[in-house]
């Protein structure tokens, strides 16, 4: 894939599977996309995504985060390095299943984004959609923000919303949320890349506009 001398240079940071990833990397093949995918770094060597990566022609490396312990600043800072070598511009979050480090965090400051599987600020951290189940919740989505050092804290870029179903399990709901999480990731690093999306205080603001209906609402009675 050719770098566009005007596009920013995106590192997707992955621990697994990367199908995130893969959707960052389809968008970034259209001519008018600000982004180009150059980097993807994984902490594991076993990573599905590495190979996904690798076949569309994008550098990878690898870091594995056990060899440095609980010196997680440590493996941050090899990290960076990797980082530093690629020309980064921009990181993006897709199932790096890594608690970051002030540290970290602060060299990418309004730089790093990441995806996560509720429409926060509700539900953060972990077991997403099965907290959702057993609250009762109507609505549920995802959300892109902003990485600041409180996890699941940073500005809001973008939010995907779906309805709740009442046969839903914790797997068809992921399943219909991973969906959502494929459509808005591109669409949050475009504005993020092309310097639409600012962040003001502790909100992201950006010019682009609601859905065309504007309304999403469960359970619709008819």
């Amino acid at each position: 894939m050719a770098d566009n001398m005007a596009n920013r240079r995106v590192a997707v940071l992955i621990s697994g599977r990367g199908s995130n990833m893969t959707a960052l990397i389809d968008a970034a093949k259209a001519d008018d996309f600000p982004a180009d995918i150059a980097l993807v770094l994984s902490n594991k060597a076993d990573a599905a995504g590495l190979a996904v990566a690798a076949q569309q022609g994008i550098a990878t490396e690898t870091i594995e985060s056990r060899a440095f312990g609980k010196d997680r600043e440590a493996f941050e800072r090899a990290m960076q390095d990797k980082l530093t070598e690629h020309n980064i511009d921009l990181v993006c979050l897709a199932g790096f299943m890594r608690l970051l480090t002030p540290w970290f965090v602060k060299q990418w400051e309004g730089r790093m984004i990441n995806i996560h599987p509720a429409l926060l600020p509700s539900y953060r951290g972990l077991h997403t959609h099965e907290r959702a189940l057993a609250d009762g919740v109507k609505i549920h989505g995802a959300t892109v923000h902003f990485v600041v050092p409180e996890m699941d804290a940073g500005p809001i870029i973008m939010q995907g919303a779906i309805a709740v179903l009442d046969d839903d399990t914790p797997e068809t709901l992921a399943a219909r949320v991973l969906s959502v999480e494929h459509r808005i990731y591109p669409d949050a690093l475009r504005l993020v890349a092309s310097g639409e999306a600012k962040i003001a205080g502790a909100v992201c603001r950006t010019s682009a506009s609601g859905s065309p209906d504007d309304a999403l609402i469960s359970p619709s009675v008819i």
